[in-house]
């Protein structure tokens, strides 16, 4: 049986809505990241690097959903920094511009530059050749060095993909890995090739046809987590290839989370779509023209125009 381990961001630490201050969104997230890890900690405290791979594949701001809250980042970071002795490395996403300009506008750089961790981008770096069997097909990938070894972390958001089922961790992983075979059987095998430590569901604020804070995370075996997010989104595991591939002969159903009410938070959770790159949700565009105005950051070239 899989477990999957799940906290709840109180109120009082976090605040109602969304806070545009990412220190004080990092400071909120520092006791629920503890409490995640620590079961973890024993066996990330050996590693020699630890690379996180955010769901970073494009720069929608943090407040949507649609990417990886970059405190989330921060603050699993700065855990990592003080429990291990870890080189520690940020994987960015160069899918529709560079990962140099993706980590700006999500402001990964600005969290990192207060750590010793840095921002990498895996399509510059070399890449391995490996082939792994998925049921009775061979799959052959091109796995960058540095996700093929070391402990690798994948950190997705709650939401789904354009094609309709749960992004997750695995398929995070195979946007950076090439391979011989497209759809869920890619992320099926690049989970199995990077062998991820664990994966990181950041259900802070979930996506799917509107945002809604959920104020929650989850963190366990990489296929275990993507069912969990597949369930809350409403998503069929049964008809997703990388679950069914991911999760292997094992039950669904006998996936344990601990920590929270699945079902409760499931019912609460919209069930919809991700919105076109070209043409985000109206209140997406309000609210990070809204925070560049104040915050003096850069909008995203699909809010520009550019």
């Amino acid at each position: 049986m899989s477990t999957v381990r799940g906290v709840t961001i109180d109120e009082h630490e976090r605040g109602r809505g969304w806070t545009p201050e990412v220190d004080a969104r990092m400071a909120a997230l520092e006791t629920p990241i503890r409490r995640l890890l620590e079961p973890r900690t024993a066996s990330l405290a050996d590693a020699d690097r630890i690379t996180l791979v955010p769901d970073a594949h494009y720069p929608f701001h943090p407040s949507s959903g649609v990417v990886t809250d970059p405190a989330v980042i921060g603050a699993l970071v700065a855990y990592l920094e003080r429990e291990t002795s870890a080189a520690i490395a940020v994987a960015g996403s160069s899918e529709y511009v560079s990962a140099e300009r993706t980590g700006e506008y999500l402001g990964y750089d600005d969290v990192l530059e207060r750590f010793d961790a840095s921002l990498f981008d895996p399509a510059d770096a070399p890449r391995n050749d490996e082939t792994v069997r998925l049921g009775d097909q061979p799959v052959a990938l091109a796995v960058p060095d540095r996700l093929a070894s070391g402990s690798v972390i994948p950190v997705p958001a709650l939401r789904p993909t354009r094609d309709g089922p749960i992004a997750g961790g695995m398929r995070t992983l195979a946007r950076h890995v090439d391979c011989s075979i497209d759809g869920g059987v890619a992320g099926a095998a690049a989970a199995a090739v990077v062998d991820p430590e664990l994966a990181v569901l950041d259900a802070t604020i979930a996506y799917a046809g509107e945002p809604y804070a959920a104020e929650t995370l989850f963190a366990g075996p990489t296929a275990a987590v993507d069912a969990v997010g597949a369930r809350l989104l409403d998503r069929s595991l049964a008809d997703d290839e990388a679950l069914e591939y991911g999760l292997g002969a094992g039950d669904p159903d006998g996936i344990r989370v601990d920590g929270v009410d699945v079902a409760a938070l499931r019912d609460r959770c919209p069930s919809g779509e991700l919105p076109p790159p070209t043409d985000p949700h109206p209140a997406v565009s309000i609210a990070y023209r809204t925070y560049a105005a104040v915050s003096g950051d850069g909008v995203p070239p699909q809010l520009d125009g550019r």
